[in-house]
This record gives C-alpha cells, structure tokens and sequence, in this order.
C-alpha cells in the first residue's frame, strides 16, 4: 500500500466498523482507518486489510494527515458519550469544509446538537443511519444518510457503491436536513422491535397451544417465506428452527435463556412517540415485552402460583390463521411506523419521502421484506396518505384475514399465552376504524374533577358544565 492521501477516513473498528471500512476498500475508494485501541488497529491491518487500499493512522492526528482536503470522516462509534468525546478530539484537527459522519446508531437529537456545533466551526455534519448488522455492513447494508445537502453529494459516489442494491437502485437516498437520517434510522429500529416481537409470539402460538415441534416450525416459517410473508425475519427464523447445539446436539433455539436484550433504540422510538403524540402501541409493546422477559427469576415464581387457563383445543388451520394475523399485524406495525415518520417530519421539517424510504429499505437492512413493495406503492400513489391502513391493497388484504386475526389473537387470551404485540396491532386497527371512541366520557371527567372544559359534536367552541349542580 503506497502512502497515497485518501479518499475517506473511518473511525472506529469494532466488528461494523470493520465490515464497512472492507466494503468501502473493497470498491475501490483509499481509506485511512483509526481504532481508539492501536492493537485493534494493526490487527485488523495485518488479518483482514492487506492487499487493501487501506491505511492506518495510529493517532489521530496521523489519521487525519492521511486525508485528502477536505476531508471527510466517517465514525462508526458507539452512540452516547464515545461520539462526544471522539468528536471534542477531533474537532480541533479539522478545517472548514471539512466533513464528519456519524453512522453509528446516535439518537437523533444529539445528532441535531452536534451539528450545531460542527455548524459553528464551519465543518459539515451528517448523521447516517446504516441497517443490515455485521453482513449488511460488509457486503451492502440500506443507508440513511442525514445533513446537508453538500455533505450528501461528497459522499453519494462512495455510498450508492457500497449500498445494497436492489432492482430499483441502490438501497440509499438524501434523507433529509439535520438528524433526519438517524430519525428514520430510530423508527426503523422500532419497526424491528414489532416486527421480530410478532414472529416470536407466532411462534409460541404455533408451538404452544399447535403443538407443532421445531421441524415442523422450520417448515411453517420456510413456508411463510415464500408468500407475502418473505423477509429476512422470517428466512432467519425458520433456519433457526433448524439449527442444533454441536455439544448437546439439541436444538439451539431451545437452550437459549428466553430474555431479550436491547441498545435502547426501541424505547428511544415510543418516547419520541409520546413526545408527538403518535400512537405506536406496537412498537411500545415490544419494547415492553423485552423488559418483561427480563425478569425470568419473578415469572418462575408466578408460574407456580397461578395455574394457566385450560388450552382450547387448536383449530384445524392453525398455522394458515397464524399466516393471516401475523401479515395483519405487520401491516398495523409498519402503519405506526410511517405515521410515527410523517409526525416527526412535519415537527422537524425533514420533508421524509415514505415511498422512497421503503424503496431503500427493501435491501440491505433488518427489515427488507417483500411487505415494503406495498408500502412503497401506496405512497407513491398518494404521498399525503393519512394513514398506510387506508391504502386499497391494504384494506384488500385486512378485510380478507381479519377474521383469523381475531381467532388467533382470541385463542392466545383464552389459553392464557402473552400476545402483546399481535393484540397491541389488533387494538391499533380497532381504534382506527372506530368512528366513536369513548373519549366522550374521559372528557366529562377530566371536567369534572378539574374543569379542563371539552368541545361539544353539535357545535363550536369550547364548554364547562357544572355537573356538580
């Protein structure tokens, strides 16, 4: 490797950092590297980079003289406090016009503040949102850059070459200003909570109140694959039903301690809900339902104290009925999501295209699915659409598997199996279709006991009884 400037320069070398600096050298583009840990650095230069066009800089002031002017660097650095203090050691070895993308998983309203300050030293600030964990980083991940506009074309060459590509182009696109990019990035996340809350309780219907063994659910989710139902989620599900423990020769799915971990970005996802006053019941009931599983010490005690309802005894078809709900509930899912999207566009003003956001997401990340082809059609037939639940193709498909959502989620109450998140979407759907909730009366309340006043149905303005009369 001649000690050429490079193109582009990459902080951070844990696994993802890694992946994305070979998929960024392996397209041709000179890249400097630098990892906080130097022996991380030169192990990663002696075992995966030779032969690379990739340079390491083991301080970082070596690291930026390795940059061409101006420069620009990408930070694959843990969200929080590691980019705040990356970023306050790096600031100072940078120039005007000089650029900095944070593609780590921030919280976008950090991303939003150290634009600001990047803003006030003339740097340009991005805040990328990159999907498709360790493989998706090495071998084409879904990309959602945010930030200026300028920042976005010095860095399209090198992006749209090492995006996920699908038929309609390369998984990537201008997101929007500011921390647009990390925004969508959270929602999508949140999107992945739901989504992988509502195959696994598919799941524990189909095992247990159907019997079925892990065979059998290997075939189910195979099956599922090659339907409506195609996606990565589900592709990786039924392989790992599959899957056996090389030391035990069980089955590893049913060796690992059911309790879930989480980065964060799920409960990042329903308090900016609350914040926008978005309902994303399912995406909350994720999150939730990971916390729960947490406490594996307190529900084996409960277990032993309450007898579980009698198991009604499964329908025939059970597996077709969990088809139709879990499409159903993704459906209400991803509807959350994208109002959640449009809410926070409008609030922020990041102009998001929900149509191209699909696009982008159909390759690469977490939650490619073939469902996204829906979405994204709706949204290009009618950008304003209130809401993906009242797109036609959409309402098609839920009037014709709603009765067997509500079957499934019916017999998971009564033989007393935990569907948070295949009730929570049910509930959604039911609340939104419903003409007349009963608000009416949480507003007689609230003024009564407090006077908060309520608007009336036949006519304007706003009312205080006196109920106490």
């Amino acid at each position: 490797m001649t000690n050429q400037k490079c193109d582009l320069g990459l902080i951070g070398l844990a696994v993802m950092g890694q992946n994305l600096a070979l998929n960024i050298a392996n397209h041709g583009f000179p890249l400097a590297v630098h990892n906080r840990t130097t022996e991380t650095g030169r192990k990663f230069m002696a075992e995966r980079a030779q032969g690379l066009p990739v340079q390491l800089g083991e301080t970082l002031k070596d690291f930026v003289g390795l940059l061409k002017k101006p420069r620009a660097v990408l930070l694959m650095v843990k969200a929080g406090k590691p980019v705040d203090e990356m970023l306050r050691q790096l600031f100072p070895l940078l120039e005007p016009g000089d650029l900095v993308a944070d593609c780590g998983n921030s919280f976008f309203k950090d991303t939003e503040r150290r634009a600001q300050v990047a803003a006030e030293l003339k740097l340009i600030y991005l805040g990328i949102g990159v999907s498709g964990g360790e493989e998706g980083a090495l071998k084409g991940p879904s990309i959602m850059p945010g930030g200026p506009t300028a920042g976005w074309q010095r860095l399209r060459p090198v992006f749209e070459g090492i995006a996920a590509k699908c038929k309609e182009g390369p998984c990537v696109t201008h997101i929007g200003p500011g921390g647009s990019g990390h925004f969508v990035k959270m929602v999508h996340n949140g999107i992945e909570y739901g989504d992988m809350q509502l195959i696994a309780e598919s799941y524990d219907l189909l095992h247990r109140l159907g019997g079925q063994d892990n065979a059998r659910l290997a075939q189910v989710f195979a099956k599922y694959n090659h339907g409506r139902l195609a996606s990565y989620l589900v592709e990786i599900t039924a392989k790992i039903f599959s899957a056996q423990d090389p030391e035990t020769g069980k089955a590893m799915v049913d060796l690992i301690l059911d309790s879930a971990g989480q980065k964060g970005t799920g409960m990042w996802t329903s308090n900016t809900a609350l914040e926008l006053s978005e309902p994303i019941p399912t995406i909350t009931a994720a999150v939730e339902a990971r916390n729960l599983s947490a406490r594996k010490a307190e529900r084996l005690v409960a277990e032993k104290i309450y007898r579980s309802p009698k198991k009604p005894a499964a329908p025939s078809g059970l597996a077709r009925a969990v088809e139709d709900a879990l499409y159903c509930s993704k459906l209400s899912l991803y509807s959350q999501g994208m109002s959640l999207l449009k809410a926070g566009s409008k609030k922020c003003d990041y102009g998001l295209d929900l149509s191209e956001l699909a696009r982008i997401w159909k390759g690469g990340c977490i939650i490619r699915a073939a469902l996204l082809d829906v979405i994204r059609k709706a949204f290009s037939k009618n950008p304003g659409l209130p809401s993906l639940l009242l797109a036609p193709e959409v309402v098609k498909a839920i009037k014709a598997g709603e009765k067997n959502w509500r079957k499934v989620v019916a017999l998971a109450v009564a033989a007393g199996i935990p569907v948070p998140a295949l009730s929570s979407a049910l509930y959604y759907f039911d609340s939104l279709r419903t003409g007349r909730l009963p608000a009416n009366l949480i507003q007689a309340q609230r003024d009564l006991f407090g006077a908060h006043t309520f608007e009336r149905m036949d006519k304007p303005g706003t009312f205080h009884h006196e109920w106490k009369k």
